[in-house]
């Protein structure tokens, strides 16, 4: 008589693939989580394109005192000019109603007040010098002419779509994770699982496979709606693209799942994710380049994944580098994924 044929679960069975499928429905019961995760970067994206859309150069907004300089400054068609008393003219500048006020001198000179941090102030004392100059009779030596330019790539939406992108991976996958994990523990969800034929490696491998099913839309609908509404470039190939996107996802899952590991209570672990995530939002380029914070602590931003994320997909979206030209940035992001998940292992904790 032949022995029993031995029992194994099937595919469908498998502790990661039931763990995963767990994931997938708690997403998709939080209207919440799928607004946040999918719809709000294409708000953010719109919202910041219209303000920041390749236009026109301003009209500058300046004040002056006298009906002469008044007509002067008037010459130049960048400039509107308030005639205003000069109790009116200084509440203005102080308010930040005009970007310069304009004044007589006593020498016959003309006086320019702004703000230098302000660069519409700046820009507004060359335009309203020059004006001047040219009202008293300065003619220039050489005729000078502009050619204008917006290149797809060069605008402000162009480095601002893959800033948001970057930014969306990261809090997605610190949140999504690091919240859900904690707020399961709480529960004492964690504590039933344990009598279940699952290990460690299942249970937090479980988020890493949901966070790769959501990751396409998290990714491709923000890149696909900057390229049709705004005109975004993206040079690289989507290959490139899809391998870059995957292997950052992987390593800040593997930072919510550090963050998630000893957590108890929800308070905590956001706590605990905003001190992580603020620091990297402020100094990792999503909004202006981090090229503008001292030299000193350069080192430290290119060591952040989230710098290495965003230099990596504005390279490869906007100069069509490849992923070999990316070393840097990978390098960086794998030694996260390494280190973060090594550590989740071992520090991670069911109650």
């Amino acid at each position: 008589m032949s022995s029993p044929a031995t029992h194994r679960p099937s595919v469908a069975n498998h502790p990661l693939v039931q763990l995963t499928l767990v994931r997938i429905r708690e997403f998709a019961r939080e209207p919440e989580a799928v607004f946040w995760a999918i719809f709000f970067p294409i708000l953010l994206t719109t919202g910041l394109g219209v303000a920041f859309r390749s236009q026109p150069q301003p009209v500058l907004q300046i004040a002056t005192t006298t009906p002469e300089l008044a007509a002067s400054l008037r010459l130049e068609p960048g400039l509107a000019v308030d005639l205003l008393p000069p109790a009116e003219a200084d509440r203005a500048l102080r308010f930040g109603k005009v970007a310069l006020l304009a004044v007589p001198q006593p020498d016959g000179g003309v006086g320019y007040r702004f703000d230098p941090t302000n660069p519409e102030g700046r820009t507004a004392r060359l335009l309203a010098d020059a004006a001047i100059q040219r009202a008293a009779g300065r003619k220039d030596p050489v005729r000078a002419s502009d050619a204008l330019t917006r290149e797809p790539g060069s605008r402000y939406v162009d480095f601002l779509v893959p800033g948001l992108v970057g930014l969306g991976i990261m809090s997605n996958a610190v949140w999504g994770i690091g919240f859900s994990i904690v707020d399961a523990r709480r529960r004492k969800l964690t504590k039933r699982l344990i009598a279940t034929p699952m290990s460690k490696v299942h249970y937090l491998g479980s988020y890493l496979v949901w966070r790769l099913l959501i990751l396409w839309f998290e990714v491709g609908l923000p890149i696909g709606f900057g390229w049709l509404v705004f005109g975004v470039p993206v040079r690289g190939t989507l290959i490139e693209m899809a391998v870059l996107v995957v292997f950052a996802s992987m390593s800040f899952s593997t930072l919510g799942l550090l963050i998630a590991t000893r957590a108890r209570t929800i308070e905590a672990v956001s706590n605990l994710m905003n001190l992580l995530q603020v620091p990297m939002w402020i100094l990792s380029g999503v909004f202006f380049s981090s090229q503008r914070f001292p030299a000193i602590v350069q080192p430290l931003i290119k060591a952040l994944p989230l710098t290495a994320l965003i230099d990596a997909l504005r390279a490869l979206m906007l100069q069509g580098a490849s992923l070999a030209q990316l070393t840097p940035q990978l390098a960086t992001l794998g030694a996260w994924l390494i280190v973060c998940f090594g550590l989740s292992l071992k520090l991670f904790r069911w109650r």
